[in-house]
């Protein structure tokens, strides 16, 4: 991978919203591009080859790989953005539900990378990003195992970066707060709603639209992909737009009890 020739790069969750963004920004900075979707959408859209691939299914994931090395011999970028949300307090979902979302936030992430690192240490070279949140280093109340499953991706990818680093891959993380995608019209419901949370969860939800308008492009988390995706000497972090950038100052530097009293104002809990 180099700038004349970025190489070929595979992202997920692609049909819209940040995955869209960032495949299209990576076309566009010289990478072959293939884009993966749940549903089949099919030949080319702006450039961008795009595939079909449920990454809950280990057969599927595998497919893919094997279709793009037969095309172009190689892999030099792995993008993990498919995810889903889900959005209620964490005792309204049942342990099923908790699953069904890890398999394919955290689990979905697992799959993936270790079906291109036997490629990209063949080669001496590669770099995974991994699409986290902000909800990955701060709490995230009705949101919770939702932040659960950034929380664990942050982990993975920091420990993998470790392991994987004398092969010439490296693994970086993106963090963006709230973006403008149909993030919040696609998030899943818990399975077993509570009344005891009915009016916090309200307020909550008024809080998260507000946030949601006044959020980033997908464009602005893509361009920050990019810089993870080619930077020489890579991060381990980056946090995407000026939002985030601000929570993870105050994060680091605020004393713990002056955070968590801003978190519950600013998301009109009782403080």
């Amino acid at each position: 991978m180099n700038k004349i020739n970025p190489g070929v790069a595979i992202v997920t969750g692609a049909s819209s919203g940040i995955g869209h963004a960032t495949a299209n920004a990576l076309q566009s900075a010289g990478f072959r591009v293939f884009g993966t979707s749940r549903r089949a959408i099919a030949g080319k859209s702006d450039g961008v080859t795009m595939l079909t691939c449920d990454v809950t299914d280990d057969t599927s994931v595998s497919q893919l790989v094997d279709d793009v090395l037969a095309e172009t011999g190689r892999i030099d970028l792995l993008v993990n953005n498919a995810g889903m949300g889900l959005f209620g307090a964490a005792e309204e979902s049942s342990t099923v539900q908790a699953q069904a979302l890890f398999d394919v936030n955290v689990f979905g992430v697992f799959r993936m990378t270790n079906a291109v690192l036997p490629t990209m240490r063949r080669q001496n070279e590669g770099r995974i990003v991994n699409v986290s949140s902000v909800q990955g280093f701060i709490p995230a109340p009705y949101f919770a195992l939702y932040a659960s499953t950034k929380h664990a991706i942050e982990g993975y990818s920091e420990s993998l970066d470790h392991e994987v680093r004398p092969f010439g891959i490296r693994v970086a993380l993106v963090e963006p707060a709230y973006t403008r995608t149909s993030f919040e019209e696609s998030l899943a419901t818990p399975d077993q709603l509570l009344d005891i949370y009915n009016s916090s969860r309200a307020g909550m939800k008024a809080a998260v639209r507000k946030a949601m308008e006044k959020g980033d492009t997908p464009e602005v988390v893509a361009k920050t992909v990019l810089a993870a995706a080619t930077d020489p000497d890579p991060k381990r972090r980056y946090t995407a737009g000026k939002t985030a950038r601000q929570v993870s100052f105050l994060r680091r530097f605020v004393p713990a009890s002056a955070f968590d009293k801003s978190l519950r104002k600013q998301l009109g809990l009782p403080v």
